[in-house]
């Protein structure tokens, strides 16, 4: 029983027979440790230190692009943490339509019927961040590094870690590690320096380069809804330029600009504007124009997609599972990561709710899982992209076909805009099962009854 063991380890209270560790306090790592925490006492660790008040402006992470996590990820996320979408609006999040705008070949209609939770990045993870650590037996330590995996190519035992201000080392025994550590993720050479063999991966990379400011809505266009639109590639394989407004709390405006080559948007905020204004048929640039910034150009170039094919190995060692963007990260332009990250850990809760943790093939089970769900938006999301590792041979068949389709017959309103983000999320990425059922409103929980009482510490 590895949670007394620890205990004294973390300085933490357990009341589970078992012990599970998660690795990464971010929104995977969130909601890997709530689908384990009926099973399990849960420790995460995260490298960084978890901001204890709302994220500035200007002090926002990666994630700080605009994301749009569609009503099937919402609702994914609201069955393993009851009530959670009912924070997000509370706290100034909005439920709004898919997104349409006009393309050279026409309109995307709008359905209704599927919607997006718009908001910052901030406000997704904080509510997250806030309910997750109050459920009973979890804890977290940041400002923690994980060093290495404990155990051997068979058996994962733990983990050692040490903290990033003290240097002091420590090790953490558990039934079950779970790598959440997104697409920076070091297990590869972790599995390696243990014995196992190189994991293949994927590579795709369109040289994205993304950009992203703040603005305050002018009075009277708080409620604007999402927009967005992107030029069409002039050789139909390299991305277009894109723009994208989306509404968020506090009567601001979120806009990513994306672009790659030499149409590149730029970190100079001189540059911004007139950016978005030369987006065909954009009205983006033109709304922003006088709109006061609230935050300095944010830029990120490092927007490769990468698929690593875990599953493929002929030995997987028991009590380890690799999870969301530690085994598919894509190009922020696609912004599949929440929805990966959600249908992810509800796939573990399903698993442990099957087998129980104590199962020997239960971690081999669920990354076999997890490899399914990261290849059905694999295809859609880089079948325009030139592969540029390992291999660099040319796209499949059913690359080439999705690269034509897109391009060719869904036109330019949805290449690379939240059009396709928030479509790819709804369909692809879910199960098939899942993604042909009808579409249901977002549950919102009247209380948070369905929620754990929190562990008192």
């Amino acid at each position: 029983m590895n949670a007394s063991s620890s205990t004294s380890t973390t300085g933490l209270q357990f009341t589970h027979p078992y012990l599970a560790v998660v690795l990464g306090g971010g929104f995977t790592g969130m909601l890997a440790a709530a689908a384990l925490s009926e099973h399990a006492d849960v420790v995460i660790v995260e490298r960084d230190r978890l901001p204890r008040t709302r994220a500035l402006p200007t002090d926002l992470p990666q994630a700080r692009h605009a994301h749009l996590l569609s009503a099937d990820g919402a609702r994914s996320v609201d069955e393993l943490l009851p009530g959670v979408v009912e924070g997000w609006l509370a706290e100034g999040a909005r439920l709004m339509p898919l997104p349409s705008g006009p393309a050279p070949q026409g309109w995307l209609p709008r359905r209704p019927a599927q919607c997006v939770i718009a908001c910052s990045r901030d406000l997704l993870d904080r509510v997250v961040r806030e309910q997750v650590p109050a459920l009973e037996g979890i804890g977290v330590l940041d400002g923690t590094e994980a060093e290495e995996l404990t155990g051997t190519a068979e058996h994962i035992t733990g983990v050692r870690v040490r903290d990033t201000v003290t240097g002091r080392a420590r090790r953490l025994d558990a039934d079950l590690v779970v790598d959440a550590t997104g697409r920076g993720s070091t297990t590869p050479g972790r599995l390696a320096a243990l014995g196992l063999p190189a994991v293949r991966e994927e590579l795709a990379d369109h040289g994205i380069v993304c950009a992203t400011r703040i603005f305050r809505a002018p009075p009277g266009k708080e409620n604007c809804p999402v927009l967005t639109d992107r030029s069409a590639p002039e050789d139909h394989q390299g991305p277009g330029r894109t723009a994208t407004l989306v509404p968020i709390e506090d009567g601001r405006w979120l806009v990513t600009l994306t672009g790659a080559g030499a149409d590149r948007p730029s970190e100079h905020a001189d540059r911004f504007v007139s950016f978005a204004r030369r987006i065909p048929h954009s009205a983006i640039g033109d709304l922003i124009a006088d709109a006061e910034p609230l935050s300095e150009v944010r830029v990120s170039r490092d927007s490769a997609s990468r698929l690593r094919h875990y599953a493929r190995l002929r030995c997987w060692p028991t009590g380890f599972v690799a999870l969301g963007g530690a085994v598919a990260a894509f190009t922020p332009d696609y912004g599949q990561g929440l929805s990966i990250a959600a249908h992810s850990a509800l796939a573990l809760r399903d698993a442990l709710r099957r087998r129980g943790l104590d199962e020997p093939a239960l971690a081999r089970s669920v990354q076999q899982s997890l490899a399914r769900i990261a290849q059905a938006p694999w295809t859609p999301a880089t079948g325009q992209a030139r592969p540029t590792a390992p291999t660099g041979q040319r796209p499949s068949a059913a690359g080439r076909f999705v690269r034509g389709a897109v391009n060719g017959v869904l036109g330019s309103a949805i290449g690379r805009s939240p059009v396709r983000r928030a479509y790819v999320d709804v369909m692809p990425s879910a199960p098939t099962a899942r993604s042909t059922r009808p579409a249901v409103p977002v549950p919102v929980s009247a209380t948070a009854a369905g929620r754990r009482k929190p562990a008192e510490r």
